[in-house]
């Protein structure tokens, strides 16, 4: 499951490697959650646009949009086949710029977060699908993070894991390629630059959103700093 990430790459880096042809304004996020908007980059008109949309997953098919916290994340194995999935995978995906994630790993009764980023801080997408739900007032646009098998070195953080795009040759195949080619693309990241270290307990609080979420602790500190744990949201799909 993937519950936080970050983006906090400057605007126009993102612009020239994502190949967008409109940006809107971003702020840097150190501690992006569920049910906030957050930037995806999608294929329009044969361009790359950038928009926010709102992470947790309405179907345009739902009743209402009481699924959406439970929908934060589809499992690549099913997604061709389960419901709330399967006609945004072949009709609307998207990328979902970030520059990391955080992952908790129990520690007896408790969690230690941990931060999972590329050397350098270097930006990437994870694989992801939107949905228009137009039941409403008004359209709501939705995202999802789809997530696979961990790789085995951050395995023992947690079992699973977003799937990372980290190429432009990736962007383009998952936005616009043949279906094998894309899944592909549904694996775990396994180059060399991926990095890891636990961080203070802070980010577990929505509220707090600031630079020192993404400073590594030493291995051997206790992480003493409490605050509450992410709720418990994601997907089984």
């Amino acid at each position: 499951m993937c519950g936080r990430y970050s983006i906090t790459t400057a605007p126009e880096a993102l612009r020239r490697l994502f190949a967008v042809s409109d940006m809107i304004n971003l702020e840097p996020r150190y501690n992006m959650a569920p049910m906030q908007t957050a930037p995806v980059i999608r294929t329009r008109d044969g361009e790359r646009h950038m928009d926010r949309l709102r992470w947790g997953l309405v179907p345009a098919w739902a009743p209402d949009e009481s699924r959406a916290a439970s929908l934060i994340n589809g499992r690549s194995e099913t997604v061709a086949e389960k419901p709330a999935f399967r006609d945004a995978y072949a009709k609307r995906r998207c990328l979902v710029p970030a520059d990391g994630f955080y992952e908790w790993q129990k520690r007896g009764s408790g969690k230690q977060p941990y931060r999972v980023s590329l050397e350098g801080n270097r930006p990437f997408a994870f694989a992801g699908l939107w949905e228009r739900w137009q039941k409403g007032v008004e359209p709501v646009e939705t995202f999802t993070l789809l997530t696979t098998e961990a790789d085995p070195r951050i395995a023992h953080i947690h079992h699973r894991m977003p799937v990372i795009l980290a190429s432009p040759d990736e962007f383009s195949v998952w936005l616009d390629g043949e279906s094998a080619a894309r899944s592909a693309l549904l694996r775990p990241y396994a180059e060399a630059d991926l990095i890891f270290a636990p961080v203070s307990k802070r980010v577990g609080n929505v509220r707090n959103d600031d630079p020192a979420l993404m400073e590594a602790l030493d291995e051997t500190e206790d992480a003493r700093d409490e605050a509450p744990l992410p709720p418990k949201q994601g997907s089984l799909f």
